[in-house]
């Protein structure tokens, strides 16, 4: 259900962020969790601005605007990107400021200036292009966005808010690993260390993970198991939905008995198996 087609669609929650000036590039590369030298050989990144200890507090796609960049972003995040980014300006030569646009999804070319989603790219699947165009009015409502979040429930990529919360999730939790949010081979970035300790030394019990009910599922309601809570349902498509899970808690029962809003849960059987191949190749460690 969640791999339906899509044509076009307006997501009038995002919007962008200007970072401009001679130390730009740099200085967005020693912040974020991804590698600005791969603007050379792609349209976009998707990164992300963690916290020292290693939380994810805005997630963002990186695209070259002129001579600086643009951080396309949830609209009512921008603010909130702009004043942390400030925290770090420091000497360097950089302007960061609101940047009021328009961005849209569609799976046939957009136009110019339009780059691909390099999410589901990783996976080997498409979400399609997008285009970021300038606005003189912010426009608060989504248009056509349905099909496009099935799409993305489907191939399993999570965004903020609606499949995790900012401040209280680790890029791993949020398929970053998985997605390439995160460079491991660049130098370091705010949260690096903590972010290298869980990709190779710590099995990643908790992960969002593609769900389906036996029914249609609800946003927002817990996974149980038994008595216990052991996640939470995020974006929904029909029956299909992306969920937080604890998955050390999944393996135990072989994924069977999990209840969401009365309903019965199945979990993607190759998200259990990496789970248990995590397992098998590193040690379990509390962070």
């Amino acid at each position: 259900m969640g791999h339906e087609p899509f044509a076009k669609a307006h997501l009038g929650s995002r919007s962008t962020v200007a970072v401009r000036g001679a130390d730009a590039r740099a200085w967005l590369d020693n912040l974020i969790t991804n590698d600005m030298a791969l603007l050379d050989k792609q349209g976009a990144l998707f990164a992300g601005l963690l916290s020292p200890q290693g939380k994810i507090l805005f997630e963002f796609f990186v695209v070259k605007s002129g001579s600086g960049f643009l951080l396309e972003t949830q609209r009512d995040q921008v603010a909130g990107l702009i004043k942390r980014l400030t925290m770090y300006k420091l000497r360097a030569q950089v302007t960061v400021s609101e940047a009021l646009s328009d961005v849209f999804v569609g799976a046939e070319p957009l136009g110019a200036g339009e780059f691909l989603d390099p999410r589901a790219a990783m996976l080997g699947q498409s979400l399609g292009q997008r285009l970021v165009v300038s606005s003189s009015d912010p426009i608060l409502a989504d248009s056509g966005a349905e099909a496009y979040h099935a799409r993305r429930v489907g191939l399993c990529v999570p965004e903020a808010p609606n499949d995790y919360a900012l401040g209280d999730t680790f890029p791993h939790e949020a398929n970053w690993d998985l997605m390439g949010g995160v460079s491991f081979k660049k130098g370091c970035f705010i949260g690096q260390e903590v972010v290298s300790r869980m990709q190779n030394k710590t099995v990643v019990r908790k992960r969002i993970v593609k769900v389906s009910g036996t029914e249609a599922l609800k946003s927002g309601v817990d996974v149980m198991l038994g008595e216990a809570v052991i996640g939470r349902v995020g974006t929904v498509a029909g029956y299909d939905a992306l969920a937080m899970l604890r998955l050390d808690r999944v393996a135990e029962v072989d994924g069977a008995g999990l209840m969401a809003g009365g309903v019965t849960l199945t979990v993607d059987a190759d998200a259990l198996q990496r789970y248990r191949e995590s397992v098998a190749s590193k040690p379990v460690i509390d962070l």
